[in-house]
């Protein structure tokens, strides 16, 4: 990137590190510059990549109960919640500038979760995790759940158990303002795309990358930066973070519509079946309420000014 453009990237660049240092942001001490972590893919890799796996209403979750089972008790007996979840991600999880303290949509579910279960919307102990350890945290049991914009599809319900859907997205195209880059198709080829290791957009880009050059890193953040830098001419990301992260820096904007229909889920370990029922009932009651419900609450506070038109949550849907 180079003159006037260029300068005007990484003086917001500047802006954006420069404010999230001040909030105490610790997620980007992995991140901010580029690093051994970071992974480049050419484009004939994928060309050849297997397609995003298919099945049948993978956010089918077991239906709701307050019933106790041993998830459910082994979190009382803590006195706490253990959630996973981001602190980078603009009104989703995020830290206040103003009061240090984690804020946004994700992180007001999770507290109206520790509320059900503890009593306490407080009785929460929130573990910052990056997009690619977001399924190896539940699998070795670091965290009860993980409440993080976590795209419910068919590969990781082999892996993690899901809550119903509790937001819709999709995969867009982030760019900066003037970009030749208008849409997730042929103006990529030749570009620099940057996406989060472990996310759906890097499942997305191996099947196909029209003919990007593809670079995978830890967290979205990352991608933003490296954006404002220059040093990638593209984000590939979802809808609903990529509007957070134009609503950061007005030099960037989203370009053609979403071209994926996804739902976000609370993940949860296959085998805490009744947490999963748990957070569902929790769920039933977040949604409840029509205009004045706890999720319309949450997404006029949070989202609507990014996200426009959101007039209900989504419907949930159960297999037994």
């Amino acid at each position: 990137m180079r003159g006037r453009a260029g300068a005007r990237l990484r003086a917001a660049a500047g802006a954006v590190v420069c404010a999230l240092a001040v909030a105490g942001v610790a997620a980007l001490s992995p991140s901010s510059a580029p690093r051994h972590t970071d992974r480049v893919y050419p484009a004939a890799a994928g060309a050849a990549a297997r397609a995003p796996a298919k099945c049948a209403s993978p956010e089918a979750s077991l239906r709701p109960s307050t019933a106790d089972g041993p998830a459910v008790q082994r979190i009382r007996n803590r006195g706490r919640l253990i959630a996973g979840v981001d602190q980078n991600s603009y009104r989703w999880g995020y830290r206040d500038p103003a009061t240090r303290e984690l804020s946004g949509f994700d992180i007001d579910l999770v507290r109206a979760i520790a509320k059900a279960v503890l009593g306490d919307p407080d009785k929460v102990t929130f573990l910052a995790i990056p997009t690619n350890q977001r399924i190896p945290a539940l699998e070795k049991g670091k965290v009860d759940i993980i409440a993080r914009t976590m795209t419910i599809n068919c590969d990781r319900i082999k892996q993690v158990a899901f809550s119903t859907a509790y937001f819709e997205a999709g995969q867009q195209v982030l760019a900066p303002k003037g970009s030749p880059v208008t849409a997730f198709d042929d103006t990529l080829k030749g570009k620099k795309v940057c996406t989060a290791k472990g996310s759906t957009g890097e499942s997305e880009l191996k099947h196909e990358s029209h003919g990007a050059e593809v670079l995978t890193v830890p967290n979205q953040l990352d991608c933003l930066v490296r954006l404002q830098l220059g040093r990638v001419d593209a984000v590939v990301t979802d809808s609903a973070l990529a509007a957070g992260q134009a609503a950061q820096d007005p030099s960037v904007r989203l370009v053609g519509k979403p071209f994926t229909t996804e739902s976000y889920g609370v993940a949860m370990n296959l085998g805490d079946t009744d947490l999963v029922r748990r957070v569902n009932a929790v769920l039933d009651d977040y949604r409840r309420g029509g205009d004045q419900s706890p999720w319309m609450q949450a997404y006029r506070k949070w989202l609507e000014h990014d996200l426009r038109d959101i007039t209900a949550p989504p419907e949930p849907k159960y297999r037994d």
